[in-house]
């Protein structure tokens, strides 16, 4: 099965100063500007959190529905910008909150983990020593 489910192209020609976008007339336009500067716009600091958070709850929500529940979910995420000990590049440190409404602590972080390895985005982190993920308690 090498057939591709969907496919999109992004393109960014200004880094974090300028448009990003996705490669369709009615596709997404960003503002891009630098986490450290009070520019307008966003920072891949920011669309990765989107990302993550977004990919994680939608594969959480796909395996509640898979059991016939319906009990909601969220997917909180830290994304922090750090420097590299030696001074040298950055990093991110990444924190995932993760929880399931109505359902016990050791079932929801059962269900997390499953999500974890289901995830599209997940898969791209998997053994990332900056990313951690937490099943916590649900709260509105």
């Amino acid at each position: 099965m090498d057939k591709a489910l969907f496919e999109t192209s992004i393109v960014n020609k200004e880094g974090v100063d300028g448009v990003a976008y996705v490669d369709d007339p009615k596709g997404l336009r960003v503002i891009t500007s630098s986490p450290l500067s009070d520019a307008p716009g966003t920072n891949p600091e920011e669309l990765f959190g989107l990302a993550i958070a977004t990919c994680l709850n939608a594969t959480i929500q796909s395996l509640l529905k898979a059991r016939g529940a319906d009990n909601k979910s969220q997917v909180t995420c830290t994304v922090q910008l750090k420097r590299e000990v030696d001074g040298i590049g950055f990093f991110f440190d990444v924190a995932i909150f993760a929880s399931v409404e109505n359902m016990s602590l050791a079932d929801a972080s059962k269900l997390v983990e499953s999500a974890e390895k289901r995830c599209p985005v997940s898969k791209l982190t998997q053994g990332a020593t900056t990313l951690k993920i937490q099943t916590v308690a649900y709260e509105n």
